[in-house]
């Protein structure tokens, strides 16, 4: 914060207390306890029943409740999360500080439910990198697929997936060649489904609830420069830059336009380690609203400006790039069709928005969901529990499948694909 010492949390609970009373008095340090209780006791209740099953488990949600009264407050609809943390905390700051785990998931902290003051406890546990970087594991999944006898096809836009006697029975492709396959996995924005980028067999599958409101979305900025200034000594691996008045940077957000006074989130990429010197790789992120037009040249003037100018003043001084090394939401849109740059799928905002989100099976039989836009949400971690719950839904539906009684199929015999003729598929 400026004019503000820093406080750097950690995964111990009470090293984190003992640091509060300098930076905000021993009152905060007792509220920041009993915060960080809560929030865990949140999280033990809702780990099982939602982070980790296929579907969120109400029933089994309600039982966690009513075995914890202690949770109960935080729980009462309509309460969102910065009215929470204002219960608890006096300064500022911490409200601030635990109010930007909605941004985690795409919400503003003023709409985003209480519940989410677990995302606290969830990073607590640790923040993971991996060897090689992000890329790596990328790598690392092409290569044990193709080992099971995977076959990749890079660079082939799907256009259609198809249907006959209501279920999934191929992919066609932009070329008009239609692969066949019982089952597929929808990695994209479920928006595009819904929107009938991928057909109207696939645009039934979901209603349009399950896919909107859309989320927040992001201007990053991906870049090399030599850090200099009072604060450049100072950086850690994830840092953050808060804003002093939060009104003038979701209130624009809320109407549509970029924030004039954003938070910023800074990773120096090459700190995982410890200190750089010299040039090292930064990443920069700023919460903007999902639709955001493309920018025009006093757009990016501006986005530059206050991103730079505003780590100037707070004593970290970076070289600015060029416009190349900003993405935007209208960049994200085209890289993930029909998702508005909303980088998180569906909005989190509203006490019942964790149960609209779309799960792993669809209303298509042989379509299912896996990514960030899918059931539990965005981020390595959850989009790979999806594809964990994807697999395991495809497993149990054919399993399912093959005890059914065997039964006549409809409509004659079975012919041969005209655009794909009698070829095996490599899919």
């Amino acid at each position: 914060w400026t004019d503000s010492p820093a406080l750097a949390l950690t995964t111990d609970t009470e090293e984190n207390a003992e640091d509060i009373p300098a930076f905000a008095g021993p009152r905060e340090a007792e509220a920041f306890r009993k915060f960080d209780a809560l929030a865990e006791s949140l999280f033990q209740a809702f780990d099982a029943p939602v982070m980790q099953a296929a579907k969120p488990d109400l029933p089994a949600i309600a039982r966690a409740a009513l075995k914890q009264p202690r949770l109960w407050p935080a729980l009462l609809p309509g309460l969102s999360l910065h009215r929470l943390l204002r219960q608890h905390f006096r300064d500022p700051r911490p409200v601030q500080l635990f109010g930007r785990y909605a941004t985690y998931v795409g919400a503003r902290p003023t709409h985003a439910p209480a519940v989410l003051s677990l995302i606290w406890r969830a990073e607590a546990r640790g923040v993971w990198a991996v060897d090689g970087g992000l890329h790596s594991l990328a790598v690392q999944l092409a290569a044990l697929a193709e080992r099971m006898g995977v076959t990749f096809r890079y660079s082939t836009p799907a256009a259609r997936i198809m249907r006959q006697n209501g279920r999934v029975t191929g992919v066609q492709i932009a070329d008009g060649r239609t692969l066949p396959c019982e089952t597929v996995i929808f990695n994209g924005d479920p928006a595009a489904l819904a929107d009938g980028r991928m057909g109207t067999a696939a645009a039934e599958a979901l209603p349009r609830s399950a896919t909107h409101p859309r989320s927040l979305s992001a201007l990053v900025w991906a870049f090399a420069s030599e850090a200099q200034g009072p604060k450049a000594p100072d950086l850690l691996h994830h840092n953050l830059f808060f804003t002093e008045d939060p009104d003038r940077e979701f209130g624009p957000i809320t109407r549509g336009t970029m924030p004039e006074a954003p938070t910023l989130y800074l990773c120096a990429e090459d700190r995982a380690s410890g200190p750089v010197v010299g040039t090292e790789r930064f990443e920069i992120i700023l919460n903007a609203p999902a639709g955001l037009p493309a920018l025009r040249p006093e757009d990016f003037r501006q986005c530059r400006q206050i991103t730079f100018d505003r780590l100037s003043r707070m004593g970290l001084r970076l070289t600015p790039p060029e416009p190349s090394a900003l993405t935007t939401p209208a960049t994200l849109d085209r890289l993930f069709p029909a998702s508005q740059g909303a980088i998180y799928g569906r909005s989190p905002e509203g006490t019942m928005a964790t149960f609209q989100r779309p799960t792993a099976r669809t209303a298509l039989p042989g379509l299912y969901l896996a990514g960030g836009g899918a059931h539990p949400g965005a981020g390595v971690p959850m989009a790979a529990l999806s594809a964990k719950h994807a697999a395991e839904a495809i497993m149990q539906d054919r399993i399912s499948a093959s005890k059914s009684a065997p039964t006549a199929m409809p409509g004659g015999i079975s012919t041969a694909s005209r655009m794909t003729g009698g070829a095996r598929s490599r899919s």
